[in-house]
């Protein structure tokens, strides 16, 4: 190898003749993969659909209606019934899907929201900057309980609103996880190197392609296991509405086959496996999904 050099200026790079060596071909393969980032990937982007169209069908198709009433006489002299506790199954499948439902639209408007969010707190305007700052610090210091009464209080005053329970639960849960996803968007969205803003600022990239292309699909890695896990705990405290709101949930279930039969024991340690079964798939998930998003950084 050999350096070329030019009148007035210096050595160029290595001319080369033969096939590149390996450290060099590394170098090539390396900057051709940099190029297929996670959301352009069939292995993420069909999970992902999948995911979103399961999570689709759970918000639109409502939950079964009816009373949740025990058909089954269980023994007094014995505190636990497995022929009893079986039985009440699909009455706990029914307040597990009204759950699960409501946590998943409040999911969805909280990942939205919480964007939104983080992006207005980051505005250099302080008139939006603010008062958005404000309103999330104000609902992060402020327990899930209260803004359910809240909320409840506020439907029943004013006659131009009227939904029912269930909307009142998953626009509460939406709204306080947003609170909670605007500070993890913020900080993946402070992770992106500094480098990478400069560069978008010196190619005078509009702020749509800017945060479409550069800053989201960097920030997005980061925040997955944050978010996560505001699933989870979304998911654990929807049943808080069925205690406030009355909406007919896992907590609705346990409390009212309790009153009819006078046996806790069945109901509430049914409710107990039914959060397994759907904590435990969804965090699984999150992780997979953590670890094929892989952001190859310059």
């Amino acid at each position: 190898m050999a350096e070329t050099t030019t009148p007035g200026s210096g050595p160029t790079q290595p001319a080369t003749n033969g096939p590149a060596g390996p450290g060099e071909r590394a170098g090539i393969d390396l900057e051709i993969k940099q190029q297929h980032r996670w959301y352009r990937r069939s292995e993420v982007v069909v999970p992902v659909v999948l995911v979103t169209l399961g999570l689709s069908l759970l918000a639109i198709v409502p939950a079964p209606t009816g009373r949740f009433q025990s058909q089954f006489s269980p023994g007094r002299e014995v505190s636990f019934g497995w022929d009893y506790f079986f039985h009440l199954i699909p009455q706990m499948l029914r307040g597990l899907y009204t759950t699960a439902r409501a946590t998943v639209l409040g999911f969805l408007i909280a990942a939205t929201l919480g964007l939104v969010m983080a992006m207005l707190r980051r505005s250099q305007n302080r008139f939006l900057s603010l008062p958005v700052a404000f309103v999330i610090e104000f609902i992060r210091s402020t327990p899930i309980l209260v803004q359910m009464f809240f909320a409840q209080v506020l439907v029943r005053a004013v006659d131009w609103i009227s939904v029912n329970a269930i909307v009142i639960l998953f626009v509460v849960l939406g709204i306080h996880y947003a609170t909670y996803a605007s500070e993890a968007y913020r900080a993946g969205i402070n992770s992106v190197p500094k480098g990478q803003w400069e560069a978008a600022i010196a190619l005078n990239l509009d702020p749509v392609t800017k945060w479409t292309r550069i800053i989201i699909p960097q920030a997005i890695p980061n925040v997955l296991p944050t978010l996560g896990n505001y699933l989870v705990a979304a998911f654990k405290d929807a049943p808080i509405g069925d205690a406030i709101l009355s909406t007919a949930g896992v907590l609705f279930f346990a409390n009212t086959i309790r009153a009819e039969d006078f046996r806790p024991v069945e109901p509430y340690l049914l409710i107990g496996v039914g959060f397994l079964l759907v904590s435990l798939p969804a965090a699984w998930l999150v992780r997979r999904l953590e670890e094929r998003i892989e952001y190859e950084r310059d």
